[in-house]
């Protein structure tokens, strides 16, 4: 099967940015006075947007609308302070990019990562490639695994859903792109284990970016 376009997860999946977001989650939990995290838990914190990774990294008695609030809103300060220090792309992801283009492929970006701090990363990693649409979490739009804005992707581009092969590397990215209607590929380089990604729908698993595009074009 040929698919016309890629759908990209960012964070674990384009982009190591988990020192990055631990680094700036700790700080805003510090300014608290609450405990921070080594860097590795942040591994099942992060993937469903930045309340639910607060919902994780505070103590329980504390997980309560309004702290999550307060912490998202200085995450917003601490993480545009530092949100490029660490991140960098996965070995392997600008060729993939590279050789998609190069055999007519669209590709496309879509994160829970707030949207301005999405395209930020995008532009400053992964400048020298071109993706018809990068889209972020944005007010409004519920996040993923609700496949609202995978579709919207999908419409801008004037492709069917069908058509497309959604990598991430999370269960919500799975589930994501079986609710959309895409084709599921687990990276197996990001932050979540292999056993997330079949439980939520991943058709095939690939352990090097360089395993993507003969899915793609077969």
């Amino acid at each position: 099967m040929r698919f016309a376009a890629v759908l990209f997860d960012l964070d674990g999946t384009l982009l190591d940015t988990l020192d990055d977001i631990a680094e700036a989650s700790n700080h805003t939990l510090a300014c608290f006075g609450f405990p921070e995290h080594p860097p590795g838990d942040y591994r099942k914190f992060v993937g469903e947007g930045v309340s639910v990774l607060f919902h994780n990294a505070l103590p329980a008695e504390r997980r309560t609308e309004e702290w999550i609030g307060r912490c998202v809103v200085q995450f917003r300060e601490s993480y545009a302070e530092r949100w490029n220090v660490h991140t960098r792309p996965y070995a392997g992801v600008p060729q993939l990019l590279t050789a998609l283009r190069g055999q007519s492929i669209r590709c496309a970006v879509l994160s829970n990562k707030p949207h301005v701090f999405t395209c930020q990363c995008v532009e400053a990693q992964l400048s020298g490639h071109a993706f018809d649409v990068v889209l972020g979490q944005r007010d409004g739009v519920p996040r993923k695994p609700d496949p609202a804005a995978a579709r919207e992707i999908a419409a801008r581009m004037g492709l069917p859903p069908g058509s497309f092969l959604y990598l991430g590397d999370t269960g919500v990215d799975m589930r994501t792109a079986v609710a959309a209607g895409m084709y599921p590929v687990g990276a197996l380089w990001g932050f979540r284990p292999r056993e997330e990604l079949v439980e939520h729908g991943a058709r095939v698993l690939v352990e090097h970016p360089d395993e993507v595009l003969p899915l793609v074009d077969p």
